[in-house]
């Protein structure tokens, strides 16, 4: 039995964003719990030469939304990457979920075998719409939500595997 390209990446797509808003909720509360501004995480990295949290959550809007456009071969809305705020993230993420949820399933329907070009360097890479999804995308979508989480946690944000799941 084969899984629909649909059911394999959207719901994943949400998922992850909504336990992300849980997350960065929760490093607004234990910033505002400890005295420190809250706007300080946005730039919080775990390494010089990584994007801070901002960025993060910015590359895991751009995978999620540039997937589901080219499977489901449309466009994909462009965001200025302007976040100066947690506030901001948050809209970011309404404004992907949004996006993520005007995709159907018929939209998807067929899309394991369309070709799917990447601009990368040095030279482009061509993958199945599957191998993208499955090799391409969900994984630097995973990396930027890890990544995101561990700003946090890195930051005395008391998060648990539970949050990152989704469980609390």
């Amino acid at each position: 039995m084969s899984l629909p390209m649909y059911d394999v990446s959207i719901p994943a797509f949400l998922r992850g964003f909504r336990n992300l808003r849980a997350v960065l909720d929760k490093g607004v509360a234990h910033a505002e719990s400890t005295g420190f501004n809250p706007a300080e995480l946005l730039q919080a990295r775990l390494y010089v030469d990584m994007y801070p949290l901002v960025g993060q959550v910015q590359r895991a809007s751009d995978t999620a939304k540039g997937c589901a456009a080219r499977l489901a071969g449309i466009e994909a809305p462009a965001f200025a990457d302007n976040e100066a705020s947690l506030h901001d993230l948050h809209a970011r993420i309404d404004k992907t979920v949004a996006f993520l949820e005007s995709v159907t399933p018929m939209q998807l329907e067929g899309s394991e075998e369309r070709i799917i070009e990447l601009k990368l360097r040095p030279e482009p890479v061509r993958f199945s719409g599957k191998a993208y999804l499955l090799e391409f995308a969900l994984p630097n979508f995973y990396f930027h939500l890890t990544t995101a989480y561990d700003i946090l946690r890195h930051r005395g944000v008391p998060l648990g595997k539970r949050d990152y799941l989704g469980l609390q």
